[in-house]
């Protein structure tokens, strides 16, 4: 649905974004990373059209968003941080303008009637925009980029402000979207990009550090699989036991946590799976086993860990990404969009 090519765009002298390349399947929910000033909102703004690029192809559906521009955005709906709204409209006004303005061919009533309930403003569609909360115009934000029933959705932060009562609202509604649309979300909550993503693209200096699935970056920059048991037990004796479990390499206690429960850190031997083995020695004991989980890192982990990395480099080193060089950004190409500039 979505195919990036050496993507590069260039400020002046400044390089924002350095030969990118990714691929979005249809039906895709993916999380786009970055710190701030990494170039996560000029891809975005390339990808809609709105800026142009340097080097490289963007591609929506086929077509190629420089030679095909309107075929292109046909297919995209787009809601930046901060909302395109006029104010002084009310709901359904202001939607009924966005539908002319994109020149949509569906039945005009019933299809804006289907996204006021898909995003549940229907019930404020005739006040006016600048007298509804920061949640209702977000939805208003997300009712206008689904006019036109686009195939893909680009969601730049699109929780920034919100309380938490909002921001699970807003989640559900992406989560929902998502299931018939391909859907780029960006933002700096990353536990609401692993709550609806099943992939993450992490872009750090210009360029992509890391592209895979949250799971697989954190086993990648874990050194272990290790465990963190909680059991109800005596902790001399549990320690005994767990320490003879098959595949167990070494386990820590790390102290009381609940009244009569210890945390176990249990480190397995390369390559073994001990969380079965674990359970059953704790049963076999007659011993209550609260909680078993992953010492594995966080996204957020994975996120700090790659984006604070001396260079880019040395962050594909550690998820052991062999990097092939990338090409110079064409002169001639810069010159000239200079030139027009």
């Amino acid at each position: 649905m979505i195919n990036v090519t050496g993507l590069s765009k260039r400020y002046g002298t400044h390089l924002a974004v350095e030969n990118v390349s990714f691929d979005i399947q249809k039906g895709e929910v993916i999380g786009f990373l970055g710190p701030n000033g990494a170039g996560k909102s000029t891809i975005m703004n390339i990808l809609t059209g709105y800026l142009s690029m340097t080097q490289g192809s963007v591609k929506i559906d086929g077509f190629d968003i420089m030679e095909y521009p309107e075929e292109a955005k046909r297919r995209i709906g787009y809601l930046p941080e901060i909302p395109p709204l006029y104010i002084d409209m009310k709901v359904r006004e202001y939607l009924n303008f966005i539908y002319d303005l994109k020149k949509v061919k569906f039945p005009k009533k019933p299809h804006i009637d289907e996204i006021l309930k898909l995003v549940k403003i229907d019930n404020v569609q005739n006040r006016l925009i600048k007298n509804l909360s920061k949640g209702y115009r977000q939805r208003v934000g997300f009712a206008q980029a689904l006019i036109g029933n686009p195939d893909v959705l680009i969601l730049d932060e699109p929780t920034v402000g919100l309380d938490p009562k909002q921001i699970i609202e807003i989640r559900n509604l992406i989560a929902r979207l998502g299931k018939n649309h391909t859907i780029i979300l960006s933002s700096h909550i990353l536990s609401e990009i692993q709550a609806v993503c099943k992939r993450v693209i992490i872009i750090n200096r210009g360029q992509i550090v890391a592209d895979d699935t949250a799971e697989n970056l954190s086993n990648k920059l874990s050194s272990d699989r290790s465990l963190v048991a909680r059991i109800v037990c005596t902790e001399k004796e549990m320690l005994e036991a767990l320490q003879t479990v098959k595949g167990v390499n070494a386990v820590t206690s790390l102290g009381r946590k609940e009244d009569g429960s210890f945390d176990f850190l249990i480190e397995p031997v390369a390559g073994a799976d001990i969380r079965e083995a674990v359970f059953d020695r704790v049963v076999s004991r007659g011993r209550k086993l609260l909680s078993l989980s992953s010492n594995s890192a966080s996204l957020e982990q994975v996120f700090l860990r790659l984006t604070e990395a001396t260079d880019n480099d040395e962050a594909r080193r550690m998820l052991g990404i062999e990097e092939a060089a990338a090409p110079a950004v064409d002169e001639a190409t810069e010159a000239k969009e200079e030139e027009e500039a």
